[in-house]
């Protein structure tokens, strides 16, 4: 179905291309609270000598919390509308960081992650769920845009963050960084819109239902669970990765080798360096394209192969990490291929279950990286105990078996839930479905009140 739709007047901004231009501002400027971290681990030791797993318990908290909240802000978004939701979010990513900069107790820097988890889950909810209801023909480009902007945001201020804590200390970058983040996705925040009931109606032919399920409804559906566990296998390693890099490599005596992978255009910068602004870019850049080749193969093909390939890179990097120039070259290459979770699961779950209330079904499977951040810190004292080569191997077979469900147990799901939405035998629990007309009169009243015109994608 393609709507044709004319902007109004003084509504030039409510496009399907600039609200995605301004959720990825949103995700980018976020993408420190996550990406960032591990930049400050040894520095806080260093000040506190503190425990390194317990230091490490902030950020599963912060994973905790940003991702378990996640449906109550989607349901809000699907409510209220982004703009809301994102203004609270900017308020508490700038309380956030400032409260690290003088947490001097481990109770003040995890009531900290706290916040940051909540300020963090409502930016990227509310983000990726506009994006997939504002493109529903082209779910896994909007959504792997958006997601890139999460994953490589982080990517421009490595350097000036390490350059600050190393000039002035990790608790003055702490309070810069954070109300600046803060003070980006606050202007950011008033140029979001609901799209156009019109336009969330409208949807592909191919593997999309034009039917929206309410949340309840979607969990009552094997499909769901499917892609949640398919989540926790791959968001697991992962998120030890994210926070451990700095601590890796500096096990491996290489954080502050020299190295000079493209020295005609750049210096020789530490390992460690070289590596986290790489593994941002390429995180961003694969939750773009797997994205957009999904949009074209097919969404389980897509995420097979990305599995397969990050296994690829674990296992290299498991043999040969020691090494600086591999290390630095394996570890891009492994998150370019994980950040596509973060594009193909949601586009998925767009798919299979309707625009409507995407915001918040997106938002109960990201609960799934709350689930895989609990085996953080169990990563960190299997690797203090038998070695980072056995955490890398577990990630491996992780990655592995991901792959193998969603090519065998995924693809025909999901195949015989279109099947029955075509004969009409996709029914739901009379208990659900009695819920849904009232939540759609909620998402029409929304729709009312924010501008409805725009041409689809």
């Amino acid at each position: 179905m393609t709507a044709t739709l004319r902007p109004q007047t003084g509504t030039a901004h409510v496009t399907p291309w600039v609200q995605l231009l301004l959720g990825v501002i949103c995700m980018a400027a976020v993408a420190n609270m996550q990406y960032g971290w591990t930049q400050f681990v040894d520095p806080i030791i260093a000040r506190h000598h503190w425990e390194r797993a317990s230091i490490q318990f902030a950020f599963t908290i912060f994973v905790l919390i940003e991702t378990w909240l996640v449906p109550v802000e989607g349901y809000l978004v699907d409510r209220l509308g982004p703009r809301a939701v994102i203004i609270g979010g900017a308020v508490l990513v700038a309380a956030s960081w400032v409260l690290n900069s003088i947490a001097d107790s481990l109770g003040l820097l995890y009531f900290a992650a706290a916040l940051g988890g909540i300020g963090t889950g409502s930016v990227y909810g509310t983000c990726v769920g506009n994006a997939l209801k504002w493109f529903p023909g082209r779910r896994g480009l909007a959504a792997g845009v958006t997601a890139a902007g999460y994953g490589a945001g982080a990517a421009l201020t490595t350097l000036p963050i390490g350059n600050m804590i190393e000039r002035s200390g990790y608790e003055h970058a702490f309070l810069v960084f954070g109300l600046l983040q803060g003070l980006i996705v606050l202007i950011m925040s008033w140029g979001l819109k609901v799209p156009p009931r019109e336009l969330r109606a409208s949807t592909a032919p191919n593997m999309q239902s034009a039917r929206s399920f309410a949340p309840l409804q979607v969990l009552s559906s094997p499909v769901f669970w499917v892609l949640y566990a398919i989540f926790v296998l791959v968001a697991a390693p992962g998120l030890t990765l994210t926070a451990s890099m700095a601590p890796i490599a500096n096990d491996l005596h290489i954080g502050k080798v020299p190295v000079a992978l493209f020295g005609f255009t750049l210096p020789a910068l530490p390992a460690l360096q070289y590596a986290l602004v790489l593994n941002r870019t390429c995180d961003g850049i694969g939750r773009t394209i797997f994205g957009w080749i999904s949009d074209r193969i097919g969404r389980e093909q897509t995420m097979a192969s990305a599995f397969i390939l990050g296994a690829v890179a674990l296992y290299t990097l498991a043999q040969h990490g020691s090494n600086p120039v591999l290390f630095v070259l394996v570890s891009a290459l492994y998150f370019g291929a994980f950040g596509e979770i973060y594009s193909l699961l949601p586009a998925t779950l767009g798919d299979t279950f309707g625009s409507q209330y995407a915001a918040a079904n997106a938002g109960m499977l990201y609960t799934a990286k709350g689930v895989g951040s609990l085996l953080v810190s169990l990563a960190t004292i299997t690797a203090a105990s038998r070695g980072w080569h056995t955490v890398l191997m577990i990630a491996m077979a992780c990655n592995l078996l991901a792959a193998a469900v969603g090519i065998l147990v995924l693809w025909p799901l999901r195949a015989r839930h279109f099947a029955q939405l075509r004969t009409g035998q996709a029914g739901v629990a009379p208990a659900v479905a009695s819920i849904a007309p009232a939540q759609e009169k909620r998402a029409r009243r929304v729709a009312d009140r924010s501008p409805t015109s725009t041409t689809p994608p």
